[in-house]
């Protein structure tokens, strides 16, 4: 019945993705969800630890022997001819269950290794949108920025002809150009290889189409202690640990179990021939049930060893978790700090490049109207440029901090 439940809620993933999607970026979250194959991997590996449940859970094998009497043995009833026994082992009081405990704490701790390859995909496929919103954002503004040097250029035409300028003004404005046009070519690049790896995560063809919003709507986080008290509350490497020590809890209990005798329960079935017998039961077969043996675990130091490996173990894992809490916590620690400069860098550029907006216009009517230098209009524009990317960059680089949270909490 587990089984059941975490197949459906991994196949259900996408259903759940779907109803709460507002935006394309869940749509694909949901095909990679679907899709990626690294994921699947995780996946039946943990389907793979839930089959080990049924395997310890069971009884070891009976035993069956068939005997068969080459020189029939005479006995009072008349000649033995052949004989069967079966037995069962049975393993002390409480080994098996204590052996199902340890393999389903294994399939918990595999099932947050999936959860986390999860959190991880997802993080991927955001943090690549991400960064394929910045490359559209710098496309459209470059190319936007070459049109208004184009404009310039014009102006500077109007007024070489007109004797009021000089030509070298023409010559710059195109420099610009060809730059920004160099510039152009290498962000489409950069777009073509996001694109690539994009579409890979999905697992889908990578020529195909990916929709950017215009927008991103992004997510503020307001209270940083709060943050990280979910980070090391929900995150799955930490929970898998947990499950881990778990585990090796119920291998400490069948470790000591295993110290403890194990008992044999059997018959044995003879068949008797007939002989010169006159006895009333003569030529009927003997049947002797029960046949009762026990195993006596004499070498106490294999298991005294057994119990004391398992709690070194124990001890190391605790210790690995506290290892791993004290990381994933410096890690916040600077995924926050990226987070709070992406605000800070997102209010400073806004400001800027309203700024440098309003020089360039100012600029462009004085230099219509008067033999303003024109080196001052190129250095204004380049500054917008500067601080429209940015603010674009800084934007996307907010919105991966986050995706990197949210995949920390385990989201």
């Amino acid at each position: 019945m587990k089984k059941i439940i975490y197949i459906l809620s991994f196949f259900m993933l996408a259903l759940t993705v779907r109803v709460s999607a507002q935006n394309e970026l869940n749509t694909y979250l949901e095909t990679a969800a679907e899709n990626n194959p690294g994921l699947k991997v995780k996946f039946n590996e943990y389907m793979a630890a839930l089959e080990k449940v049924p395997q310890v859970g069971a009884l070891p094998d009976p035993t069956l022997a068939f005997g068969y009497f080459i020189q029939p043995v005479e006995t009072r009833v008349g000649p033995q001819q052949a004989k069967i026994s079966a037995s069962q082992m049975f393993p002390w009081f409480g080994t098996l269950s204590s052996r199902e405990n340890s393999v389903e704490a294994m399939a918990k701790a595999k099932y947050e290794v999936f959860e986390e390859a999860k959190s991880k995909l997802f993080y991927d496929v955001k943090s690549t949108y991400y960064n394929l919103f910045f490359m559209h954002q710098a496309i459209d503004i470059t190319i936007e920025n070459i049109d208004i040097l184009a404009s310039f250029k014009g102006l500077a035409n109007i007024k070489v002809e007109s004797g009021s300028a000089s030509a070298v003004d023409a010559y710059r404005v195109q420099m610009e150009i060809n730059d920004l046009e160099n510039q152009l070519a290498l962000l489409k690049d950069n777009a073509r290889v996001l694109s690539v790896k994009f579409n890979s995560f999905l697992n889908i063809d990578v020529n195909s189409n990916i929709e950017i919003v215009d927008k991103l709507k992004g997510i503020t986080l307001l209270d940083k202690r709060l943050a990280l008290d979910s980070v090391l509350i929900n995150n799955n490497t930490l929970a898998a640990f947990d499950y881990q020590i778990e585990d090796l809890q119920y291998r400490q209990k069948v470790a000591s179990k295993e110290g403890l005798p194990q008992f044999n329960i059997g018959f044995d079935y003879t068949f008797i021939g007939e002989g010169n017998s006159t006895a009333s039961n003569a030529g009927q077969d003997a049947f002797m049930f029960p046949k009762v043996g026990i195993t006596i675990p004499l070498y106490r130091n294999k298991y005294k060893a057994k119990v004391q490996e398992v709690i070194y173990l124990q001890e190391a894992k605790t210790n690995e978790k506290t290892e791993k809490e004290n990381s994933i916590t410096v890690l916040f620690e600077s995924v926050w700090k990226d987070y709070q400069d992406a605000l800070r860098r997102t209010v400073l550029y806004k400001e800027q490049e309203e700024l440098a907006e309003k020089s360039l216009s100012i600029l462009e009517s004085e230099y219509a109207t008067s033999n303003l230098n024109f080196e001052e209009i190129l250095r204004m524009e380049r500054k917008l440029l500067k601080y429209a990317l940015e603010m674009q960059k800084a934007t996307a680089d907010k919105e991966a901090a986050v995706a990197f949270i949210q995949y920390l909490q385990g989201q």
